[in-house]
């Protein structure tokens, strides 16, 4: 019979598999017998945190690098989203609370990123929205609202910078 694992033992677990002493072409194996499930073929990098792994699903042939930070919310991936180090998908939220306590009530909204899409470094996706696919999110952006399909975004807080065509490949992303 399976023993379930103790929350911080599972976390220590999580962290450990995730480190940079076990090798990218083990870690996602090994993270998947720890409870991430809903992954089709990642490439993971070290460092990153699950605060749910559950609530985590990525299409196929997704790349996360090092350090990136999935709260406790559901984050979807779409197919081929490449994400850059140290970004972070943030699902709580919480009411504005009285002043003696301004963080009211939390609560959890989900964020979708489309196939094809580019998280740069850095970039911070806030509760409940969504990245169509194909877009390219800047490094650094801090993400408030949702981002079209193929479009450019990038600054505090991101904004549209410009159109992409579909099979565009060359230049750099401003």
């Amino acid at each position: 019979m399976k023993m379930p694992l103790a929350g911080s033992v599972r976390r220590a677990l999580f962290q450990a598999a995730g480190s940079s002493v076990v090798p990218i072409r083990h870690r996602a194996r090994l993270l998947r017998q720890l409870g991430l499930t809903r992954v089709t073929k990642p490439s993971l990098g070290h460092g990153i945190t699950f605060c749910n792994p559950s609530a985590v699903e990525m299409g196929p042939s997704c790349f996360i690098n090092n350090q990136v930070y999935f709260d406790a919310g559901s984050v979807v991936l779409g197919a081929k989203v490449t994400v850059g180090p140290r970004a972070m998908f943030i699902t709580a939220d919480h009411s504005i609370g009285e002043a003696t306590h301004r963080a009211g009530d939390g609560s959890h909204r989900g964020i979708t990123v489309g196939d094809g899409a580019w998280i740069g470094a850095g970039a911070i996706l806030l509760p409940g929205i969504t990245v169509g696919a194909g877009s390219i999110i800047g490094a650094g952006a801090v993400v408030t609202s949702d981002c079209l399909p193929d479009s450019v975004y990038a600054g505090v807080p991101a904004r549209k910078l410009r159109d992409l065509e579909p099979g565009d490949q060359g230049g750099e992303a401003d």
